[in-house]
């Protein structure tokens, strides 16, 4: 136990709000969210819920979710077909950081990134993006298989 809470705090960046978690297990557990994205708050200096997804909601409604010019993290519940046919799940934590974002944006994303990663238990992929194309639909085909 001691080991862990050295760790975390050994990590930098902005604290992470409990509700993030809570919505995260939502959508590892339950099923009830296709995704969701988190923001920084500045003012509260923690990572919050900005949105969640339906679970009916598509992958081009969440890429058409992250802002053009800001950073963002994201978690997405892929879901897709094993070539033996069996339906399988795979949750994707994307750090979003786009070339037009603000460079003090992109340094606070990217050293507050592990300790909100640490926080979130289940993901089985992590993926960075700058551009749209670098987190495709078919980058998390050819991740999932």
């Amino acid at each position: 136990m001691a080991l862990l809470r050295s760790y975390s705090c050994s990590l930098s960046g902005m604290g992470v709000a409990d509700h993030c978690k809570d919505i995260f297990l939502e959508l590892q557990r339950r099923k009830t969210h296709r995704y969701v994205i988190f923001k920084i708050d500045e003012k509260l200096k923690e990572v919050v819920v900005e949105k969640t997804g339906g679970t009916t909601e598509s992958y081009d409604d969440f890429v058409a979710s992250l802002p053009e010019n800001d950073c963002r993290y994201a978690i997405y519940d892929f879901d897709f077909v094993t070539q033996e046919n069996c339906q399988k799940s795979k949750i994707f934590f994307i750090a979003w950081s786009p070339s037009m974002s603000r460079i003090r944006a992109k340094m606070l994303y990217a050293t507050s990134k592990a300790r909100f990663r640490w926080e979130l238990d289940g993901v089985h992929y992590e993926i960075q993006a700058t551009e749209p194309k670098e987190m495709g639909i078919e980058v998390l085909r050819d991740r999932a298989h």
